[in-house]
């Protein structure tokens, strides 16, 4: 494996002192910020959990009779996205471009990120940065976290709990365009019809359900996922919107993403990304 791995002992001591790195950061040079930061840095992009703890799905071959019984929207996509004898997906990393909004009447500001998903169990890491702050979006092992750096360097947000769980494993359902097989049906993802243009889906794990209303062209493709999502202690409308499809790895996947909230005075959109690269089945820190 090519991507940084801690020592245990390193690990150990790094948790221990941390407090006193962040405190000595504060209070010395900028030099000194970089480097006694630089353990903090290292917590939070380490991808050994998330790739350790996959459990891969060996030589399973997509089989379009699986689809059979799927509301007919559902079915057209899989008929667009994917062909028979595609390997089911364990990996993925991917960079992205794009713009991002902090606050509603907040600038747009450019963003550049990298993301690892592994598909069983569910699990992703997302890094994003733009010129004032680094971001860490996580969800492993049923847990979900936000961490923000300022500078890169300075943690100034961490955010978990049942609502931050939530939210990121529905961010790793709805990001799951990017590999179709991680949508066709199993015992934790249903499918269930609304019209015939629109069907729900419904993924269960660990004891937490969630769910998108998806919206899929007459062609085939998805185009938006909605949901409701925690904003504060409140669950809020959310819409993720798809399309610039393309051919990846052998699947139709869409290479640019739109998200907002839907409020009671109009969509607030705040993430407009566009994947750059994608690369499957590839278990390793860019």
């Amino acid at each position: 494996m090519k991507y940084f791995k801690i020592p245990g002992l390193l690990y150990s001591l790094k948790a221990m002192l941390n407090p006193l790195f962040i405190y000595l950061s504060v209070m010395t040079t900028k030099k000194n910020l970089l480097m006694l930061c630089i353990p903090c840095l290292l917590g939070c992009t380490n991808l050994d959990p998330l790739f350790e703890g996959a459990i891969p799905c060996e030589n399973k071959l997509y089989d379009s009779r699986i689809i059979e019984d799927l509301p007919e929207p559902v079915q057209r996509y899989f008929r667009y996205a994917l062909v028979d004898g595609q390997s089911y997906i364990n990996y993925l990393r991917l960079k992205h471009s794009g713009t991002f909004k902090t606050a509603r009447d907040s600038k747009w500001k450019k963003i550049q990120g990298e993301q690892y998903f592994r598909a069983n169990p569910p699990g992703f890491l997302w890094i994003g940065k733009t010129s004032t702050f680094k971001a860490v979006d996580s969800y492993l092992e049923g847990e979900g976290n936000l961490s923000v750096y300022l500078f890169g360097l300075l943690r100034i947000v961490k955010e978990e709990g049942n609502e931050v769980n939530q939210a990121e494993l529905l961010r790793w359902l709805g990001e799951s365009v990017w590999m179709p097989t991680n949508l066709l049906p199993d015992e934790n993802r249903s499918w269930s019809a609304i019209d015939e243009n629109t069907a729900r889906l419904t993924f269960t794990c660990q004891g937490t359900s969630v769910y998108y209303i998806v919206t899929f062209d007459e062609a085939g493709p998805v185009i938006s996922l909605e949901t409701e999502r925690y904003m504060g202690d409140s669950l809020v409308p959310w819409r993720g919107e798809v399309g610039n499809y393309r051919c990846q790895n052998g699947m139709m996947v869409p290479a640019d993403i739109e998200a907002s909230w839907i409020l009671e005075d109009g969509p607030y959109t705040y993430a407009r990304f566009q994947v750059n690269e994608f690369e499957y089945d590839k278990a390793e820190k860019y």
